[in-house]
């Protein structure tokens, strides 16, 4: 089971109505129809894999059909997130041809959400993110579910995260408060629009809770 997710062990807890809130303003973006979004931070420990799991939970208790995509293939934390193994994942779809068609994805016990863990981390993970065939996979996921969300390493850590972007739909770059620096979220903002990623907008997370009201 997952560890440590409000919206799971809270799920009427103000954090969890603000994943909730997240989730319908995705669902409900004027711009464009979104089904394959990433998730990432300017620099690493901003809480993004926590973040984005519990984005999913939301996703798939409405009903929807959800897969969660480890694509930090630098640091991957989903598969701890969620209690699953890691040997195989993302890494074996790209490696082998028969698990095209057979998507190796681990059901969660929250109806409606699977998880597709990393696999192994490879060699030079940016060599992943730029291939046509992780292109190839984005698209065979998003006919499986109405929704694919993908944990992306930090945008300043490496160039993964904008090349990744570029394949979906969008991207939401997690600040967290008190933690993430102004002038990070800053140059991570610069690096994703100067390659034409759009970026939806910011999570804030770990925010004080007494900014909080009871609604």
């Amino acid at each position: 089971m997952a560890l440590d997710l409000i919206t799971l062990t809270d799920p009427r807890s103000p954090v969890a109505e603000a994943f909730r809130t997240l989730r319908t303003n995705l669902m409900l973006n004027d711009a464009q129809v979104l089904h394959a979004v990433a998730m990432t931070s300017a620099a690493a420990a901003d809480g993004k894999s926590e973040a984005l799991a519990n984005l999913a939970v939301t996703f798939a208790q409405s009903g929807h059909k959800t897969i969660l995509v480890d694509t930090d293939l630098r640091r991957p934390t989903q598969h701890t997130i969620w209690g699953v193994p890691n040997e195989s994942g993302l890494m074996a779809m790209i490696s082998d041809d028969t698990k095209l068609a057979n998507p190796p994805l681990i059901q969660t016990k929250v109806d409606n959400l699977s998880v597709l863990p990393s696999g192994p981390v490879p060699a030079i993970p940016a060599d992943v993110m730029s291939s046509q065939r992780l292109s190839e996979i984005i698209g065979l996921l998003k006919a499986r579910a109405d929704y694919v969300l993908f944990d992306a390493p930090p945008v300043l850590a490496a160039a993964d995260a904008a090349l990744l972007g570029s394949k979906l739909d969008g991207l939401l770059l997690v600040v967290r408060a008190g933690h993430t620096r102004r002038d990070h979220v800053a140059r991570a903002r610069e690096a994703l629009q100067r390659v034409h990623v759009s970026v939806l907008g910011s999570v804030l997370t770990n925010a004080p809770r007494t900014r909080m009201g009871s609604y």
